[in-house]
């Protein structure tokens, strides 16, 4: 009898909720396919729409995470879960998920700013939370970055958004600073017009703005010229490393002393 009874339960139950299941799982999975064909379609106009990369990426995380949080609704709903219960459910425990979510909600808000006001873009190399790198993607809680070397850094939205930003990428053109130091017995104008010919032959320096040299301080052993020029912000490096070697050369050439620590034993007689 028990057995029976079982076997009636079973089947009755497969009666009832068989169809609910079957026809969840068909939701499920023709959901799954039309959210792909929405974000591949909303991919295309945003790309026909010339929409910034930082924003598109940005919005196809958001209406990926909405549809299928609403498709996971509509499954419950089919298999028997009321909707009406299930927005309880979330409802009362809001609360609690917004104190164990704190620091996600912040990030998303961060990443809704960094959206809307657009501090950085893709492509920017920035140096922000102690770190440094190019932006690769900003993504809906967290911003990630590629440095120099090739490592990838995630920073947190609410972190960036509420930190303080240098963004390297925003102006077309950047100051490259250089400091070189000769000896005491070296002419001031003669150093001057030396380090000025290396940058006058370099083709990546404009000149205009003009570049700039001054004596910025007497030091310890050596008279200091603070050197500044502008460059593209594509030539920085370039310039940076090339104008560092060859006015080495050139100060060697020209005979200019350039001062550097001397160790002095002194010897003790026995």
């Amino acid at each position: 009898m028990d057995t029976q009874k079982w076997i009636d339960e079973g089947y009755n139950f497969i009666i009832e909720f068989g169809p609910k299941v079957i026809a969840a799982i068909l939701i499920w999975i023709v959901g799954g396919w039309a959210i792909r064909m929405l974000l591949k379609g909303a991919t295309k106009a945003m790309n026909k729409g010339d929409y910034d990369v930082s924003l598109k990426k940005f919005l196809l995380n958001l209406i990926n995470w909405i549809l299928k949080i609403l498709l996971i609704i509509v499954v419950l709903s089919t298999v028997g879960v009321e909707t009406t219960s299930f927005a309880a459910i979330i409802a009362a425990a809001g609360l609690a998920i917004g104190l164990a979510l704190q620091g996600s909600l912040a990030n998303f808000a961060g990443g809704v700013l960094i959206m809307i006001f657009k501090p950085i873009r893709i492509g920017d190399f920035i140096e922000a939370q102690g770190e440094s790198g190019t932006v690769k993607e900003i993504e809906i809680f967290t911003t990630k970055l590629t440095t120099p070397d090739n490592k990838e850094i995630i920073i947190p939205n609410g972190s960036l958004s509420n930190g303080n930003i240098v963004n390297f990428s925003t102006e077309p053109i950047r100051r490259v600073n250089f400091t070189f130091g000769v000896g005491y017995d070296s002419d001031i104008k003669f150093t001057k017009e030396t380090i000025m010919s290396v940058i006058n032959k370099h083709d990546l320096i404009l000149k205009d703005p003009a570049p700039a040299i001054n004596v910025s301080e007497l030091g310890d052993s050596s008279i200091n010229f603070f050197t500044r020029v502008w460059v593209k912000k594509e030539d920085y490096w370039t310039v940076n490393f090339d104008v560092i070697e060859q006015t080495k050369e050139a100060l060697d050439a020209a005979g200019i002393d350039i001062p550097y620590p001397h160790q002095v034993e002194i010897q003790k007689k026995g």
